[in-house]
């Protein structure tokens, strides 16, 4: 059975005043996830104005890649880093009708 992709949007509000640091965060990220074996597309997305809430666009050739990302020393650093800078909404999906 050929594994199935598995995507994950990240919904982070900044905290009042936090914007630019979460955004630093998230850029800084952005070469190690896209580096990892499994990543097909990681992606910041932000709204326009005000500018506080951004959208993570991710997806991995499989749930085994996911797993792995999990365990990067760059993505521990984003969940002990993030509590202070974001409200966080993750939510990971499975691949229904893809094309």
């Amino acid at each position: 059975m050929t594994p199935s992709p598995a995507k994950i949007t990240a919904i982070l509000t900044a905290h009042p005043g936090k914007i630019a640091e979460l955004g630093d965060l998230l850029t800084a990220m952005a070469p190690h996830c896209r580096a990892e074996p499994g990543n097909l597309r990681w992606d910041i997305w932000r709204e326009p104005s005000p500018g506080a809430r951004f959208v993570l666009d991710e997806l991995y050739v499989d749930a085994a890649a996911v797993e792995a990302h999990h365990a990067t020393p760059h993505y521990q650093n984003y969940l002990t880093r993030v509590p202070a800078l974001a409200d966080r909404t993750a939510l990971m999906l499975e691949a229904v009708a893809v094309g």
